[in-house]
């Protein structure tokens, strides 16, 4: 899971595993109109917002952008609709979603073999018939190089297939460091004399960053202006969480500001935190120019191996990967795009047996230079991007046969275009906000109906999950946050919010979200179905562990249980209660607390209504809830990270592997050391809950992992620091006229999209 951004009004970009999904969209170009045996071959038209021209399947940075390359890129396995791995994809597997059997078929067969020393062997067999789209065929040698780029010491894509404890990888990446990684450890203290980098490259680097850093700091402002009316640096600094900026503030002291913030921590985690759109690292390259090469090769600073000793050839077909110990991620990890040695790499440079992998380690310029132009074994080849579009040719090699539809087209424009494109016939395929204005345009359009004659709607539960979130270090008994007593208190709180999620929800998006009872996404595989044993509506047990409902109750029966229940829950907290009322707080609590939640200043969140309504039911009992409605988002964030903010509204992304590690981990036994990088909004510290974790994290047995994850989610609830809101539905909308929707791929998920199987997806004969 991740934490969507921490500036609330930018559009988070999730990514999808496995093949690219779509992103966005809108324009009005046909382009690449032919003629083929006399008829006119009209493109597929897909709506996209803008794109950043990084079309790399290594270094793409945007879901954009990676949707452009992945239209041309094979991915070594594959997933089904429920996002369970194809083991056997060279002859297919048939799994059942829905009532319906499909047959899945993939590039390549992977034997999984856990060994009683805990190593794990992972076998691959490639199909012998890929071929690339320029007619090169692929081999062990493609997937083996592209492997090696996404784990050399210097790659700084997306992909973290150097992450697992693959035999050999941290000797591999040891002893190299990136010139850019040396000079910003020094600060910017002054040039020294040095082995690593030249006193040019030292000074062309910060002046590089500097300016970089303006167009950064720069950036934000003008968002911030066109957003909010601010008219200065200053004051735009202000709103984005950067108060106390003299009256004259220029861009550069905006960014100023910034790195004392964060020094010179340019990663996701740092610097790039504070983005308002363009990353500081893609600017900072971008300012380089010819520079950037050379800046970013690594340099040798001590010893390291020239090859990883648990990635094995063992065929022009096969090779095995070697983790040391059992890592229930490495599957979906393992399933990299199969990029071209000879088109990215160079060939001359490729000599398994003398440890040459197409690309001298520490050096992927000649990697990083292919990006404007994307090749691989994918349904189509990319022919050319110019004035927002994107054009696609059908790839006649592509193992699965040659796609239906000759000529695609990504078009870009804006968000508000998207819906209108489909009804003008200028999209054929967009995927607009799925709000109430846009279902009631869409049935107007449809003469009154969701699907129909003029679009057909696709919807399909959003990967991630809205929640109301508590702290545990600040909303506690006594500074005691693990004690009974704090969990009383904090089950109070959530016993009242809990109780008035449906109507919140219902009123919000009606029939586009359900209300969910665990922290998980429901299109998880691990998420609790109310057909399990042991399922129970979040908050919905009184202090003694009995029900606080019947299925007679009423509504307003409901919320006058809930606040009686509310009130034992306070009551063994430690509060004194007299005549109903809550009267005195025990040590380190308090008769006050503050609900921060980022709904743009007007209301608009999903969770409004029921934090409104719990605030005016616990008035009613003593306890004052005051909800804070911020146009700010910064200020929210800010407040979770300096431990200042009780409780609070926002969202979680969530991936194909419901891993609890990044957020609920805290590492008791070693003090926090490794704890989850997010970890630090809840502050639970359990160690039964770590042990836990890291077993389902051991175990590829996924009946054994799912009850372990329900064992888990049963502890966070106890924990009572996040109240599970939502699960919101998006919606993918295709031209009735012009799509022939007969051909779109049925049973649309999160992990299989429109797009995984875009080669059979047709015209009407009368477009």
């Amino acid at each position: 899971m991740k934490k969507i951004s921490r500036r609330n009004f930018l559009k988070a970009m999730g990514i999808t595993a496995g093949v690219a999904a779509l992103a966005g969209c809108g324009g009005d170009s046909k382009g690449n109109a032919n003629n083929n045996g006399g008829k006119k071959d009209t493109p597929l038209v897909v709506g996209y917002l803008p794109f950043n021209g990084k079309f790399s399947p290594f270094f793409a940075n945007t879901a954009y952008d990676m949707d452009a390359a992945g239209m041309t890129q094979l991915a070594l396995l594959s997933n089904d609709r429920a996002g369970a791995i194809i083991y056997n994809g060279i002859k297919g597997e048939t799994t059942s979603y829905n009532g319906h059997d499909y047959l899945y078929q993939g590039p390549a067969d992977i034997k999984v073999t856990e060994n009683d020393d805990q190593t794990v062997f992972y076998d691959i067999t490639l199909r012998d018939d890929l071929k690339f789209s320029d007619g090169e065929p692929v081999t062990i040698d493609d997937v083996i190089f592209s492997m090696y780029v996404s784990c050399d010491p210097t790659f700084d894509g997306g992909a973290t297939l150097y992450a697992l404890p693959i035999d050999g990888m941290k000797e591999y990446r040891s002893g190299m460091q990136t010139r850019l990684n040396l000079i910003l450890a020094t600060e910017n203290k002054g040039y020294e004399a040095n082995d690593y980098y030249t006193e040019e490259q030292y000074n062309a680097f910060w002046q590089a960053f500097n300016a970089a850093g303006e167009k950064f700091a720069q950036e934000i402002v003008d968002y911030v202006m066109a957003q909010m009316n601010t008219t200065t640096v200053a004051e735009s600094a202000d709103k984005w969480g950067f108060a106390g900026l003299k009256e004259d503030a220029t861009a550069a002291d905006f960014f100023a500001a910034i790195v004392a913030k964060y020094g010179y921590d340019i990663s996701d985690a740092g610097i790039n935190t504070e983005s308002a759109g363009t990353p500081l690292t893609t600017l900072l390259i971008e300012a380089l120019g010819d520079k950037a090469d050379e800046i970013q090769t690594g340099v040798q600073t001590g010893e390291g191996a020239d090859y990883i000793k648990g990635f094995q050839k063992t065929g022009d077909y096969t090779m095995r990967v070697v983790l040391t110990s059992v890592d229930a991620t490495a599957i979906y990890q393992l399933g990299v795009k199969i990029c071209p040695l000879h088109y990215y790499g160079d060939k001359s440079l490729y000599d398994y047996d003398a440890h040459k992998f197409g690309f001298p380690k520490g050096d992927l310029s000649k990697v990083r230079s292919v990006t404007s132009k994307p090749m691989g074994a994918g349904p189509y080849k990319f022919i050319k991007y110019e004035n927002g579009v994107i054009n696609f040719e059908a790839n006649d090699l592509y193992y699965k046969g040659a796609p239906k539809t000759k000529y695609v087209n990504f078009l870009e424009s804006q968000e508000t275009d998207k819906l209108n494109g489909v009804v003008t016939g200028t999209i054929d395929i967009a995927d607009p906000t799925f709000d109430k204005d846009t279902v009631k345009a869409i049935e107007q359009a449809n003469g009154g109906e969701l699907s129909g004659k003029a679009i057909t709607v696709s919807t399909v539960d959003n990967l991630g999950y809205g929640y109301i979130g508590m702290s545990a270090n600040v909303l506690n008994v006594g500074g005691e946050p693990a004690s009974d007593a704090s969990k009383n208190l904090r089950k109070a709180f959530g016993t009242v919010l809990a109780v008035y999620r449906d109507v919140a929800i219902d009123t919000y998006y009606g029939e586009r979200a359900t209300v969910i009872n665990y922290p998980i996404s429901n299109t998880s595989w691990a998420a609790p179905q109310s057909t399990d044993d042991g399922y129970r509506v979040a908050f919905s047990t009184d202090v003694n562990g009995g029900d606080i409902y019947t299925s007679s109750m009423s509504s307003e029966e409901k919320y006058d249980a809930a606040l009686k229940a509310a009130l034992g829950f306070f009551e063994a907290a430690g509060y004194t209660v007299e005549n109903g009322m809550l009267t005195a707080a025990p040590k380190g609590a308090a008769l006050e607390y503050e609900l921060l939640i980022p709904a743009d200043g007007s209301g608009d969140h999903p969770a409004f209504m029921a934090c409104t309504n719990a605030s005016k039911a616990l008035e009613k009992i003593g306890m004052k809830l005051i909800v804070r409605d911020l146009n700010n988002g910064a200020e929210l964030w800010d407040g979770i990270e300096a431990e200042t903010v009780a409780m609070w509204a926002a969202a979680w992304g969530a991936t194909i592997d419901p891993d609890l590690y990044q957020i609920y981990y805290a590492d008791v036994e070693h003090n926090g050391e490794n704890a989850g990088g997010s970890n630090y909004m809840y502050d639970i510290a359990d160690p039964e809950l770590d042990q836990m974790i890291l077993d389902a994290r051991t175990s590829t047995d996924q009946t054994y992992r799912k009850a372990v994850y329900k064992a888990c989610l049963d502890t966070i609830i106890d924990w009572a620091v996040e109240i599970p809101v939502y699960q919101r539905q998006n919606a993918v909308i295709f031209s009735t006229e012009r799509v022939d929707v007969s051909t779109i791929t049925p049973d649309i998920t999160p992990f299989w999209p429109w797009i995984s199987e875009v080669e059979n997806v047709e015209l009407n004969a009368n477009k």
